[in-house]
């Protein structure tokens, strides 16, 4: 069976067990996009509005600044496996009664470890960059901070090495991070020169 076939397959066992799990909500998963056996493969926290529309991971605003992510690595999406640690988007009413984005819960976390960890064994990356908090503690394993190891290489779980980032969306809410992403962004794409992943 080839890899798009198993992620097919693993998408709806995940969209059923959270569905039963989750009953009677109505949430929309957004699962992985992109090279089902690419070399690199980029995972963030969970979806935002626009990734739920659309059922694409990173096209909202965070993906805006994926895009110049990826200009200054020299990597093309199409060449990368895209996917977010929770698979829908977490969600509460702010003060006005619009619905909003929230960080994932620890339960939410937890529960959908297991599936990224399968997904990941199914794409077998030999690289994953990491974008921010909740996935790069979910594929180590350990309780680190983005702000203590951004732009290092870690070892994940799943055997590959890891990369972490801030996550993108970091940038819009704090400018000050410009200038240290624009360094971890170099730090990468020298990484994988060395490595020939680009």
């Amino acid at each position: 069976m080839d890899a798009l076939t198993q992620l097919a397959r693993l998408n709806e066992e995940c969209a059923a067990y959270f569905d039963d799990l989750y009953a009677p909500d109505r949430k929309v998963y957004v699962f992985g996009d992109g090279d089902a056996r690419a070399r690199v493969a980029l995972v963030g926290e969970a979806p935002g509005e626009q990734e739920t529309l659309l059922g694409k991971p990173f096209v909202g605003r965070a993906g805006k600044n994926l895009e110049s992510f990826l200009a200054a690595t020299g990597l093309r999406r199409a060449e990368l496996y895209i996917t977010n640690t929770v698979k829908f988007r977490p969600t509460r009413l702010s003060p006005t009664g619009r619905t909003v984005n929230r960080p994932p819960t620890r339960e939410e976390i937890a529960l959908f470890c297991p599936w990224l960890q399968r997904e990941m064994g199914i794409v077998a990356p030999k690289w994953i960059v990491s974008l921010g908090n909740v996935p790069l503690r979910a594929l180590t394993g350990k309780p680190l901070a983005i702000g203590s190891v951004h732009g290092q290489v870690l070892e994940s779980e799943l055997g590959a090495p890891l990369f972490a980032l801030y996550h993108p969306a970091s940038v819009l809410y704090n400018p000050k991070l410009r200038e240290v992403y624009a360094r971890d962004l170099e730090a990468l794409r020298e990484e994988m020169h060395f490595r020939r992943l680009i």
